[in-house]
Protein backbone atom coordinates (compact mmCIF):
# COMPACT_ATOMS: atom_id res chain seq x y z
CA UNK A 1 0.00 0.00 0.00
CA UNK A 2 1.45 3.52 -1.03
CA UNK A 3 0.34 6.11 0.65
CA UNK A 4 1.17 9.72 -2.03
CA UNK A 5 2.52 12.92 -0.26
CA UNK A 6 1.60 15.23 -3.03
CA UNK A 7 -0.64 13.47 -5.57
CA UNK A 8 -1.48 14.30 -9.26
CA UNK A 9 -4.19 13.39 -11.18
CA UNK A 10 -2.94 11.17 -14.17
CA UNK A 11 -5.83 9.54 -15.54
CA UNK A 12 -9.02 8.04 -15.10
CA UNK A 13 -9.74 4.29 -16.06
CA UNK A 14 -13.22 3.78 -17.71
CA UNK A 15 -15.01 1.37 -19.37
CA UNK A 16 -13.66 -2.27 -19.85
CA UNK A 17 -11.99 -2.73 -23.69
CA UNK A 18 -12.18 -6.47 -24.85
CA UNK A 19 -11.92 -9.72 -23.42
CA UNK A 20 -8.27 -9.20 -21.63
CA UNK A 21 -8.28 -6.99 -19.05
CA UNK A 22 -8.12 -3.71 -21.07
CA UNK A 23 -9.58 -0.23 -20.11
CA UNK A 24 -10.25 2.38 -21.51
CA UNK A 25 -8.22 5.35 -19.68
CA UNK A 26 -8.60 9.35 -20.19
CA UNK A 27 -5.05 10.62 -19.39
CA UNK A 28 -4.39 14.02 -18.60
CA UNK A 29 -1.09 13.91 -20.02
CA UNK A 30 0.36 16.41 -23.17
CA UNK A 31 1.05 13.30 -24.82
CA UNK A 32 -1.60 10.19 -23.76
CA UNK A 33 0.49 7.68 -24.59
CA UNK A 34 3.32 8.90 -22.23
CA UNK A 35 1.77 7.53 -19.40
CA UNK A 36 3.37 4.78 -18.22
CA UNK A 37 6.57 6.90 -18.72
CA UNK A 38 6.27 8.58 -15.24
CA UNK A 39 6.53 5.24 -13.22
CA UNK A 40 3.88 3.27 -11.63
CA UNK A 41 0.50 4.79 -11.28
CA UNK A 42 -1.28 4.79 -8.32
CA UNK A 43 -4.95 4.95 -6.57
CA UNK A 44 -6.00 6.31 -3.38
CA UNK A 45 -6.66 3.42 -1.95
CA UNK A 46 -3.55 2.35 -2.16
CA UNK A 47 -3.00 0.01 -5.24
CA UNK A 48 -0.43 0.48 -7.42
CA UNK A 49 -0.65 -0.20 -11.36
CA UNK A 50 2.30 -0.84 -13.92
CA UNK A 51 1.16 -0.16 -17.42
CA UNK A 52 2.46 -3.12 -19.73
CA UNK A 53 0.49 -1.82 -23.31
CA UNK A 54 -0.87 1.41 -24.37
CA UNK A 55 -2.53 2.70 -27.55
CA UNK A 56 -4.33 5.34 -28.42
CA UNK A 57 -7.84 5.08 -29.73
CA UNK A 58 -10.18 8.10 -30.62
CA UNK A 59 -10.47 10.16 -27.58
CA UNK A 60 -9.05 7.72 -25.13
CA UNK A 61 -5.94 5.60 -24.54
CA UNK A 62 -6.37 1.55 -24.32
CA UNK A 63 -4.06 0.61 -21.71
CA UNK A 64 -3.19 -3.00 -20.29
CA UNK A 65 -2.20 -2.97 -16.80
CA UNK A 66 -0.09 -6.27 -15.00
CA UNK A 67 -2.99 -8.42 -12.81
CA UNK A 68 -5.80 -7.15 -14.78
CA UNK A 69 -5.61 -10.13 -16.87
CA UNK A 70 -9.74 -10.16 -17.78
CA UNK A 71 -13.11 -8.03 -18.41
CA UNK A 72 -14.20 -8.90 -14.93
CA UNK A 73 -10.99 -7.37 -13.20
CA UNK A 74 -11.16 -4.60 -16.03
CA UNK A 75 -14.89 -3.73 -14.93
CA UNK A 76 -13.93 -3.84 -11.58
CA UNK A 77 -11.34 -0.31 -11.91
CA UNK A 78 -13.98 1.71 -13.91
CA UNK A 79 -14.13 5.06 -12.84
CA UNK A 80 -10.67 4.99 -10.56
CA UNK A 81 -8.57 7.64 -10.67
CA UNK A 82 -4.86 7.11 -11.40
CA UNK A 83 -2.05 9.27 -9.78
CA UNK A 84 2.02 10.02 -9.14
CA UNK A 85 3.74 11.50 -7.00
CA UNK A 86 4.62 14.99 -8.23
CA UNK A 87 8.38 14.49 -7.72
CA UNK A 88 8.12 11.77 -10.68
CA UNK A 89 7.35 14.73 -13.10
CA UNK A 90 10.01 15.76 -14.54
CA UNK A 91 10.94 19.65 -14.18
CA UNK A 92 14.12 19.98 -16.26
CA UNK A 93 11.97 19.91 -19.06
CA UNK A 94 10.28 22.90 -18.13
CA UNK A 95 10.85 26.21 -20.01
CA UNK A 96 11.20 29.35 -17.86
CA UNK A 97 7.86 30.21 -18.44
CA UNK A 98 5.99 26.79 -18.08
CA UNK A 99 4.48 25.05 -15.01
CA UNK A 100 2.55 22.39 -13.87
CA UNK A 101 -1.05 23.13 -12.83
CA UNK A 102 -0.02 20.95 -9.69
CA UNK A 103 2.48 23.44 -8.68
CA UNK A 104 -0.58 26.52 -9.02
CA UNK A 105 -2.70 24.74 -6.23
CA UNK A 106 -2.32 26.59 -3.28
CA UNK A 107 -0.95 29.73 -4.47
CA UNK A 108 -2.26 33.07 -2.94
CA UNK A 109 -4.25 35.28 -5.47
CA UNK A 110 -3.59 39.13 -5.12
CA UNK A 111 -4.10 41.91 -7.02
CA UNK A 112 -1.56 44.63 -7.49
CA UNK A 113 -2.41 46.69 -4.31
CA UNK A 114 -1.92 43.46 -2.45
CA UNK A 115 -5.62 42.65 -1.61
CA UNK A 116 -6.05 39.27 -1.53
CA UNK A 117 -8.78 37.23 -3.30
CA UNK A 118 -8.17 33.56 -2.03
CA UNK A 119 -6.03 30.44 -2.84
CA UNK A 120 -5.86 28.47 -6.08
CA UNK A 121 -7.61 25.71 -4.95
CA UNK A 122 -7.92 23.87 -8.32
CA UNK A 123 -7.25 23.96 -12.07
CA UNK A 124 -10.81 23.33 -14.42
CA UNK A 125 -11.54 22.88 -18.33
CA UNK A 126 -15.07 22.34 -19.00
CA UNK A 127 -14.02 23.24 -22.72
CA UNK A 128 -13.88 27.30 -23.66
CA UNK A 129 -10.76 27.51 -21.73
CA UNK A 130 -9.07 26.79 -18.23
CA UNK A 131 -10.55 27.91 -15.26
CA UNK A 132 -8.66 28.60 -11.84
CA UNK A 133 -10.62 28.27 -8.85
CA UNK A 134 -9.67 30.43 -5.93
CA UNK A 135 -11.12 29.99 -2.08
CA UNK A 136 -11.18 32.22 0.56
CA UNK A 137 -12.05 31.86 4.62
CA UNK A 138 -15.21 33.45 4.73
CA UNK A 139 -16.28 33.49 0.95
CA UNK A 140 -18.04 30.97 -1.39
CA UNK A 141 -15.33 29.61 -3.97
CA UNK A 142 -14.79 31.76 -7.21
CA UNK A 143 -13.75 30.80 -10.47
CA UNK A 144 -11.48 33.19 -13.23
CA UNK A 145 -10.43 32.49 -16.24
CA UNK A 146 -6.77 31.36 -16.25
CA UNK A 147 -5.72 33.83 -19.21
CA UNK A 148 -3.05 36.42 -19.81
CA UNK A 149 -5.57 39.47 -19.01
CA UNK A 150 -6.89 37.91 -15.65
CA UNK A 151 -3.33 36.31 -14.44
CA UNK A 152 -0.66 39.14 -14.71
CA UNK A 153 1.95 37.19 -13.37
CA UNK A 154 2.96 33.85 -11.47
CA UNK A 155 5.25 33.69 -8.77
CA UNK A 156 6.17 30.15 -7.64
CA UNK A 157 8.86 30.59 -5.44
CA UNK A 158 6.76 33.37 -3.80
CA UNK A 159 3.52 31.68 -3.47
CA UNK A 160 1.56 33.95 -5.02
CA UNK A 161 -0.43 34.88 -8.18
CA UNK A 162 -1.09 38.59 -9.17
CA UNK A 163 -4.40 39.21 -11.03
CA UNK A 164 -6.03 41.43 -12.60
CA UNK A 165 -9.66 41.81 -10.64
CA UNK A 166 -11.44 43.23 -13.30
CA UNK A 167 -10.54 41.22 -15.88
CA UNK A 168 -11.03 38.13 -13.66
CA UNK A 169 -14.30 38.97 -12.96
CA UNK A 170 -14.39 39.96 -9.09
CA UNK A 171 -15.05 43.24 -9.57
CA UNK A 172 -16.95 45.73 -11.23
CA UNK A 173 -15.59 48.43 -13.74
CA UNK A 174 -15.88 51.81 -11.18
CA UNK A 175 -16.56 54.18 -14.40
CA UNK A 176 -19.79 51.89 -15.18
CA UNK A 177 -20.84 50.68 -11.40
CA UNK A 178 -21.58 53.88 -8.80
CA UNK A 179 -23.60 51.92 -6.63
CA UNK A 180 -26.57 53.98 -7.23
CA UNK A 181 -29.81 53.33 -8.79
CA UNK A 182 -30.17 54.41 -12.25
CA UNK A 183 -32.00 57.83 -12.50
CA UNK A 184 -36.08 57.56 -14.14
CA UNK A 185 -37.48 59.66 -16.65
CA UNK A 186 -39.91 62.48 -14.54
CA UNK A 187 -43.18 60.66 -16.18
CA UNK A 188 -44.73 57.44 -14.50
CA UNK A 189 -47.33 55.19 -15.67
CA UNK A 190 -50.66 55.50 -13.73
Amino acid sequence: MTKLENPVLMATIGAAQGLRGEVRARAFTSDPTALGDYGHLHSLDGRTFEVLEIREAKNVVIVRFRGVNDRNAAEALNGLELYIERDNLPDDELEDDEFFYADLEGLEAVDDKGTGYGTVSGIYDFGAGDLLELKGPGKRPVLIPFSEAAVLEIDLEGGKILIDPMAAGLVDNPDEFTGKPPKRSGKTKK
